[in-house]
């Protein structure tokens, strides 16, 4: 008996799976439009401004890091001084990390430009030493690659990619930094015709 109902079951035919709009309200469509409208109009500002002002934005950037950080410190100073649950050495610790992000943050902000040189610098042997792994890896992994041809070259442009960056790490932070500008502004374009056309059967029904 359970065999043939269970049979019987399985044989009707499953209704489709409604899509993401359809289940929604049409106030929850124009809610969702206006954020993706929102969040490309952003993303399609600071992709502008970092294409025209490069040195600018990094420099804004830094400085909100360095706002953080002093933040983050009188934080764990709060913590380190008026947490009782924690111990003496816990904190001990907080106090110590707090003196230091709050330095850390002030010093960056005393020194903006010279901040943002050494955070760049910091990005581009970063990313260099990223790159030659990833093509040592690249290459290791030639046994069972696809196409070994690829590999290889993929391989080769990592690598020389990675030296470059070490040997000229702000050239390369300033490529890195055009290369977030460009995507943003490619980003922002994507969102803002999400936002017209998210929905847009269903608000016209």
């Amino acid at each position: 008996m359970f065999h043939v109902e269970r049979s019987v079951m399985s044989s009707q035919p499953t209704a489709p799976l409604p899509s993401l709009t359809s289940e929604l309200t049409k106030g929850a469509i124009t809610s969702i439009r206006a954020a993706l409208g929102a969040a490309g109009i952003v993303s399609l500002v600071v992709g502008l401004l970092i294409l025209i002002w490069p040195g600018k934005t990094a420099m804004v950037v830094t400085a909100i890091i360095a706002i953080y950080a002093i933040l983050a410190g009188l934080v764990y100073g709060s913590i380190g001084l008026f947490s009782r649950s924690s111990g003496g050495w816990a904190r001990i610790g907080h106090i110590v990390l707090a003196v230091i992000f709050v330095v850390a943050g002030v010093v960056s902000l005393g020194s903006l430009g010279q901040t943002t040189a050494y955070l760049a610098t910091f990005l581009g042997i970063l990313v260099g030493i990223l790159w030659i792994i990833e093509g040592f890896v690249s290459l290791t992994n030639l046994g069972g690659a696809a196409s070994k041809i690829w590999t290889v070259i993929f391989a080769i442009i990592s690598i020389v990619a990675g030296i470059v960056l070490l040997t000229t790490p702000l050239w390369g932070a300033l490529v890195i930094w055009t290369v977030i500008g460009i995507s943003l502004l490619i980003l922002g374009v994507v969102q803002i015709v999400r936002a017209f056309t998210f929905g847009k059967e269903l608000l016209n029904a």
